[in-house]
């Protein structure tokens, strides 16, 4: 008895459906918004939504530091012992940090649309949808089937056990997500806004919400591609060529869904408090360094530090046994750079639509159009701007007369540096197209294979038994080399 309460309790943290910690949590070291506590029976919505957002988005900065920029070749963690992460050896430990964390934020966003409804504030209804869709295509891309249609409801219905949904059922209900959340932004009289101290992202600016969702629904839509029995080109087509009014997307860098960490409580970067010689333990990757330095890349700068005087990394599969001399790191600056706050921004967009066209999925410009103005806009949002040379270099020009691959791989490499620790969408990204190529050494472990998921929480083996089972059963086994669905041919 006393082993299945642990369990049991083990298992409301891990999906974060405590109703002991959904108003409580996420607002401790905020600073406290005013609100008559006697006119309002619960939580308002502009009090649970910036400290869910600050969160969340901490919580996939720690994860792009430790996992995505070791997989992606951005930083080499060296050693040869077990659980070294660039060489494709992932412990089964890892797993828990973001099902633990995003699940606990995930029970504050509904609470946030719930809230909304009752209080007649669609706009918070509206942003809560998004921000459910982003933070579930997190968890679904990570690990494939996941708890979603039962997953939020232990404090109203007491499902403590949820069933893993499909994720080809999930992401159909991530789209819904967004045209609800696009039809309410679409509904309001343009003076609406949410509180500007509830909002870090776009200080509530309600047009700039509608954006997002929709950019948002670009990336997913993409993500599935390949998948006919969806026809998600369809979507992109819908919103780039046919109801550009109807679906706005981001235009602009100011558009980009950025929290930039000020560096005052509580919007201060989770590394901030780092010692520099933690952050200076994995040394940057050749492929990362390499690549800038080739094509005279000025982000370079920013970040990476300089070591004997030059920009150079390590082989991320170097032999085991065989440490190669260690060179740059990221820069410290970024310890406190407001831009690692990034959710999705406008360059990523343009390289979601120069894909798209060179598939002949949209026509409203060419590709070539949209891979210079994302690669244009990317360089500059870090506060550098294009050398004239850099677009007419052989590595970077378009050439019309390319193959569809040697396309792939110029809109993914700048893709690559755009996404630049935005959670794990390189790794998405990789997973779903094989691109940009990643060299791989003899000290690449798992066969040289880059791992297809992570394994779901230990703990969920016996907190939530049959459903885990079924959820094996159905998805293939729990390891990191079971492809989800969208990776399926």
């Amino acid at each position: 008895m006393k082993m299945k309460f642990i369990n049991k309790t083990i298992y409301f943290l891990g999906l974060g459906i405590a109703s002991m910690v959904i108003t409580t949590s996420c607002n401790k070291n905020f600073q406290e918004i005013n609100t008559n506590p006697n006119t309002s029976p619960k939580v308002q919505p502009e009090n649970l939504l910036a400290p869910a957002i600050t969160k969340v988005v901490g919580y996939n900065m720690n994860r792009s530091q430790r996992i995505t920029n070791e997989l992606m070749q951005v930083t080499v963690n060296m050693g040869d012992g077990d659980g070294r992460i660039f060489r494709y050896d992932i412990r089964t430990s890892e797993a828990d940090y973001l099902w633990n964390n995003l699940y606990l934020q995930l029970r504050n966003f509904r609470d946030i649309y719930e809230f909304g409804e009752e209080l007649n504030q669609p706009e918070y209804m509206a942003v809560a949808q998004i921000c459910e869709a982003w933070i579930f295509s997190i968890l679904t891309d990570i690990y494939g089937d996941i708890p979603y249609t039962e997953a939020l409801q232990a404090k109203d219905l007491n499902l403590v056990r949820p069933v893993f949904d499909k994720q080809q059922d999930i992401y159909p209900s991530l789209f819904e997500k967004l045209e609800e959340a696009n039809t309410l932004l679409r509904g309001l009289g343009q003076d609406v806004a949410i509180s500007g101290g509830s909002d870090p992202i776009f200080g509530g600016d309600m047009r700039k919400w509608r954006q997002f969702g929709n950019s948002l629904y670009l990336r997913l839509a993409l993500r599935l591609s390949h998948k006919q029995e969806l026809n998600t080109p369809a979507i992109i087509q819908k919103i780039v060529d046919e109801s550009p009014l109807v679906y706005p997307i981001m235009i602009s860098n100011d558009d980009s869904a950025i929290l930039r960490w000020t560096g005052t409580a509580p919007y201060v970067s989770p590394f901030a408090t780092w010692r520099p010689a933690d952050w200076y333990a994995p040394k940057s990757a050749s492929f990362f360094i390499d690549n800038l330095n080739e094509r005279s890349d000025p982000r370079i700068i920013t970040w990476a530090a300089l070591a004997n005087g030059d920009y150079f990394g390590v082989p991320s599969g170097y032999p085991i046994g065989q440490p190669p001399v260690v060179g740059s790191t990221l820069h410290t600056g970024l310890m406190s750079n407001p831009l690692l706050g990034n959710i999705m921004n406008y360059s990523e967009v343009q390289f979601i639509l120069a894909e798209a066209a060179v598939k002949d999925w949209i026509s409203a410009e060419p590709a070539q159009t949209y891979y210079e103005r994302g690669i244009v806009s990317a360089i500059r949002l870090w506060g550098h701007e294009v050398p004239s040379f850099y677009l007419s270099t052989d590595l970077v020009a378009w050439d019309d007369m390319y193959s569809e691959y040697q396309k792939m791989e110029l809109i993914h490499l700048q893709k690559y540096y755009s996404l630049f620790f935005t959670d794990m969408q390189t790794w998405f990204e990789y997973r779903r197209t094989g691109h940009p190529t990643l060299p791989i050494g003899s000290g690449h472990l798992n066969g040289g294979r880059m791992p297809a998921r992570l394994n779901y929480p230990v703990y969920i083996q016996s907190a939530n038994r049959e459903n885990y089972l079924k959820a094996v059963e159905q998805q293939g086994s729990d390891n990191i080399n079971t492809l989800v669905w969208w990776q399926r041919p």
